[in-house]
């Protein structure tokens, strides 16, 4: 799926920008070891971290603290937030742009009131902001294993509508 993504990205001029938190870098390598990934990739933020999030992509600190980053605003914001900071820092049409952001709980155990397999998907694109929410079941490495696969299949369905 992954070579499909490059070569639909490719024939549409489209780019990809990541912020990886469940995923933690998953979604960027698996493109990455596609040949030719560099000319579409524009790179990834392992946004583990909530300040990371803030910071670094400007997701609201106050949604963060008030809904903890297992959102759905959360990984619009993400997505929003990546595909500006990339597009910006290398002069790309925000319009050629899709970011593609993860964020969720793999577990073991649950987080306040999240449970394992809980998983947003953000997507920002010309055509606006959306949020794909997941439910996966299975130990850490299955979850953060089938976030990696939808996201690549969510990624894959907005390149070929571009």
């Amino acid at each position: 799926m992954a070579k499909q993504i490059i070569e639909l990205a490719q024939s549409k001029g489209v780019f990809i920008a990541l912020a990886e938190s469940l995923t933690a870098g998953m979604v960027c390598a698996r493109l990455a070891d596609v040949p030719g990934a560099s000319k579409v990739l524009l790179g990834g933020i392992n946004a583990y971290q909530d300040q990371v999030k803030s910071q670094l992509l400007g997701v609201s600190p106050a949604l963060l603290q008030m809904q903890s980053a297992v959102d759905p605003e959360v990984a619009a914001q993400l997505a929003e937030g990546v595909r500006a900071k990339f597009a910006f820092a290398m002069q790309v049409p925000p319009e050629r742009v899709i970011g593609l952001s993860t964020t969720g709980i793999a577990g073991p155990e649950p987080i306040g009131h999240h449970e394992p397999g809980e998983v947003y998907l953000g997507l920002s694109s010309k055509a606006g902001s959306k949020v794909y929410a997941e439910q996966f079941e299975g130990s850490r490495a299955d979850i953060r294993l089938a976030s990696l696969e939808r996201a690549l299949a969510v990624l894959r369905e907005e390149i070929a509508g571009f």
